[in-house]
């Protein structure tokens, strides 16, 4: 009852079933054009944060949030090194040490490439989730002399082996023997198999006892360095920068984001992308509010004129139009949330009802980094693409709304 006098005209124009339906027409394609945009941005960066989230996680699983090596090759003293390092941070809640290297796997006549990591089991499963990923075997059956070794899933598969089976394991170093120079190599026995969900760790990892791995590469009593795990991994830049100052030189202090600095940076580089690129589908939408408003202006020319006879300035004339523009985009845009917000919520089920119709995977594993899609709605999104979806469509009116002001009341009731 008490409603301004352009937004009462702007949503009766809006109501009005107009005699040209051409306009209808335009003006359900622009709504379905705005809503369907907003969906499908809001539903892409919610995947895409769900995948970095993901490959983050399952990294994280399996490296070390802050890791501290030597300069010398070889980190001799872990012990020391540890309860230094507790003592002067608070934020770590667990470090093991870990001997690293490269090496190949051979089952009969399949053989392949692998990370070898030899590790201490008790002290491993606070720093990383590789136990609790166990689907044969046992993760503490890891002890120092008993030549146990876990592989990956994928890589047993590749193999052929499982828990029980023997397996040689060479590396890259020579021992030199009557015979002449020949690989160095050590039989194992399979005693675990692991899957951690992503490929590159489940075709291309080994876990062994530290002491066997000591052995294994000659290192006496040195580790390859100390693994960290704190209680916010999101503050490993401010750690390891501490770290780097209180430690001496002869210690190289690295985290996650240093570790996988690439790698996250292209993910946020692709987001930002993606954002721009789906941002020109809500730009299209909301431009057809452009036309519509054009050919509502040169129907209601009539209408005009006699509102400007009656008094109207042509700022409330302006009104009118943006008000009527706006509701486009402001219903475009809650449908739009809406249904992004939904299929965000529900993509780890829709995807699998997809595939099952299709008939086809996806995301392969051997493929991509992660087999499975889920959504992680993030509020931040969910405003910043309605904030941009509403600005949009008030531009879009901005130009047909001053060409309603700008109609003479004469000229246009001159054939009326």
């Amino acid at each position: 009852m008490f409603r301004p006098l352009e937004l009462a005209l702007g949503l009766r124009y809006t109501r009005a079933k107009r005699r040209n339906h051409f306009i209808s027409f335009i003006s359900s394609i622009s709504m379905g054009g705005i809503a369907l945009a907003v969906m499908l941005l809001i539903t892409v960066l919610s995947v895409m944060n769900g995948f970095e989230s993901e490959l983050r996680d399952r990294i994280l699983g399996m490296a070390a949030h802050v890791e501290i090596q030597s300069n010398d090759g070889a980190l001799q003293g872990w012990q020391d090194l540890r309860k230094q390092v507790d003592k002067k941070t608070p934020q770590v809640v667990a470090s093991a040490p870990y001997v690293s290297g490269q090496g190949m796997v051979r089952s009969g006549r399949s053989i392949s490439g692998t990370l070898i990591r030899g590790v201490v089991p008790e002290r491993e499963q606070d720093v990383s989730d590789v136990a609790s990923h166990m689907v044969a075997g046992s993760f503490d059956s890891l002890k120092g002399g008993t030549y146990n070794i876990v592989l990956g899933v994928d890589l047993a598969n590749q193999l052929g082996v499982g828990v029980g089976d023997n397996v040689d394991l060479l590396i890259p170093e020579a021992n030199v023997t009557p015979a002449g120079i020949v690989p160095r190599f050590r039989r194992f026995h399979v005693s675990g198999i692991f899957s951690v969900g992503m490929y590159e760790y489940d075709s291309g990892m080994v876990l062994i006892s530290m002491k066997d791995a000591e052995t294994l590469y000659h290192m006496g009593d040195g580790v390859s360095g100390l693994r960290l795990r704190l209680k916010d991994m999101f503050k490993a830049p401010q750690v390891s920068h501490q770290l780097s100052q209180i430690l001496p030189y002869r210690y190289r202090v690295t985290d996650w984001t240093q570790q996988n600095a690439n790698f996250f940076h292209a993910i946020a580089t692709e987001k930002t992308m993606m954002f721009i690129i789906l941002s020109l589908i809500i730009a299209v939408a909301a431009f057809n509010i452009v036309s519509m408003l054009v050919m509502v202006v040169t129907d209601k020319q009539g209408d005009i004129a006699i509102l400007r006879t009656l008094g109207m300035k042509p700022r409330s004339v302006m009104a009118i139009f943006m008000v009527q523009g706006m509701l486009i985009g402001v219903i475009g845009t809650v449908i739009g949330v809406i249904l992004g917000v939904l299929l965000s919520i529900y993509m780890v089920d829709i995807v699998p009802f997809v595939e099952k119709v299709l008939h086809t995977n996806l995301l392969s594993a051997d493929v991509y980094y992660i087999s499975q899609l889920k959504g992680e709605l993030h509020e931040a999104d969910v405003i910043r693409i309605s904030c941009l979806s509403l600005v949009l469509s008030f531009l879009s009116t901005l130009y047909p709304a001053w060409r309603a002001a700008r109609v003479q009341p004469a000229e246009a009731l001159r054939y009326e």
